[in-house]
């Protein structure tokens, strides 16, 4: 009777034991199916991922896709403008019937006082040249108005710290990021917005995320491939048709559409290609038409991601603006860079940080020192589309992406001007100005003199004398 127990506990545990091992088995098989179906599921959808981002998509741009898509949000863009013209004219119609003649009134009395307030300016007005003792016979308080007008025009509307922000629309482009409530004017006006909103997050978010995945994917695995090689005019090849097919898989995930002008002008080997500079998305659109060494500062997070991996394959410059020793390496490197004519064109923003595509701001010239020639480029974007202008204060870079990946598209001109040389006993600063005049003067910017760097620092002395000189010339003393 002693061993019946013990027999009965010895079955127990071996029929537990099968089960465990029935139960392990099973999981393994499970296992080996789930393996087996994400391998026939990658080996069959990934051939047609790659041939979608690379083939047809690339092929669709070709046949004139991206032009009727174009012409479609024009169209819509300029239905929305006169649905929101014809309630503004109808709310003026209802709110100000009655009141013509006193508008008429106020506007001939303003009118009155507009013509009196510039006789006294100008009655008021110093002369230029004046002496001493005339000034000091004929000074008045309101000689001083010039100058509190200029600090008044300066704090209201000034021509630098605009430049900063996005710029205003001319009309509504149906995004919700630009408007005042215009989607509900009238009915027809609010299903088309609500059509437009589930087109640019339902249809082409989802497709610009597959595509900006596979190219950053591709460029990754490229890079790091590169890395491996040794250098020789093969890996140099190589490399080229690498990054010109992962930049214009990219282009396709901002659905861009670019239009070059003067390709003849194009940066050449052992030269430095300057461009006025409004978001990262500039070096996607130069990039898609000519392979550059970047030189540019140090980032974090994603965008020094793409550093790194940009640097396994080329010799680009980075730096911290802040270092000097590093201006000084940086200064060094260009130089032995642009001597060289069989490496790639340098490629340089010299405003230093992004504008907002409406003006052209002090060129740095560091870049203009060096030598070689330069190659301008002016890229001019059309807002009406989608605002490219990164505002770094505002929004870090994956939050940029996200708001470019559900605009409608990204449509920019690009013009290459004639290669320019540094005349004889031309200083790098007067140089930079030139450079910087033609391209403003090309794509339509305004030249402004003032250091793109004052949204993030206090106004330098040197700028405070230069208003104080100009200023000093209307109170000029024989």
């Amino acid at each position: 009777m002693c061993l019946q127990p013990g027999g009965s506990i010895t079955s127990t545990s071996s029929a537990v034991f099968s089960r465990v091992s029935a139960a392990v088995l099973a999981a393994r098989r499970m296992a080996n199916l789930i393996n087996s179906a994400v391998f026939l599921w990658g080996f069959s959808v990934f051939p047609i991922i790659v041939s979608f981002t690379t083939v047809i998509i690339p092929a669709l741009s070709s046949l004139g896709l991206c032009k009727v898509y174009i012409d479609c949000l024009e169209w819509a863009f300029e239905f929305a403008t006169n649905r929101i013209q014809q309630h503004d004219s109808r709310q003026d119609l209802n709110g100000n019937r009655g009141e013509q003649l006193p508008d008429n009134n106020a506007a001939a009395l303003k009118d009155k006082n507009s013509v009196a307030m510039i006789q006294e300016e100008e009655r008021t007005t110093l002369k230029k040249v004046r002496s001493f003792g005339t000034l000091r016979r004929e000074f008045e308080l309101s000689d001083c108005y010039h100058f509190c007008r200029q600090g008044i025009e300066a704090i209201a509307d000034d021509s630098v710290t605009k430049c900063f922000s996005a710029a205003e629309l001319p009309s509504w482009n149906l995004l919700t990021r630009t408007n005042t409530h215009y989607e509900f004017v009238s009915m027809r006006l609010t299903i088309l917005w609500v059509i437009g909103f589930l087109f640019r997050y339902c249809c082409l978010l989802p497709m610009r995320l597959l595509l900006a995945t596979v190219s950053v994917g591709i460029f990754m695995v490229a890079t790091a491939t590169l890395s491996i090689l040794p250098k020789t005019s093969y890996k140099r090849h190589v490399s080229k048709y690498v990054s010109l097919m992962c930049y214009r898989i990219l282009a396709r995930a901002f659905s861009a559409v670019v239009t070059y002008h003067n390709k003849e002008n194009r940066a050449k080997g052992g030269g430095i290609c300057v461009a006025n500079h409004t978001s990262p998305i500039d070096v996607i659109i130069l990039a898609c038409d000519a392979c550059y060494a970047m030189v540019g500062q140090v980032h974090a997070g994603f965008t020094g991601m793409i550093q790194r991996a940009m640097s396994r394959s080329e010799a680009h410059i980075w730096f911290q603006r802040s270092e000097v020793k590093d201006r000084q390496a940086v200064s060094n490197r260009l130089k032995e860079h642009v001597s060289d004519p069989d490496k790639l064109p340098i490629l340089i923003f010299p405003e230093g940080t992004c504008i907002n595509n409406t003006s052209v701001m002090m060129f740095k010239k560091g870049s203009f020192e060096v030598g070689g020639t330069i190659y301008p480029v002016a890229i001019k974007y059309d807002a009406r589309f989608g605002d490219a202008f990164w505002n770094s204060s505002k929004y870090n870079m994956i939050q940029y992406l996200l708001l470019m990946m559900t605009s409608w598209a990204i449509v920019c001109d690009v013009w290459y001007l004639p290669p320019m040389h540094r005349q004889e006993g031309e200083a790098a600063v007067e140089f930079a100005n030139r450079v910087k005049h033609e391209i403003a003067q090309k794509g339509g910017l305004v030249d402004l003199l003032w250091d793109g760097q004052l949204k993030r620092m206090t106004v330098k002395e040197d700028f405070k004398k230069e208003q104080q000189k100009e200023y000093s010339k209307l109170l000029k003393v024989e």
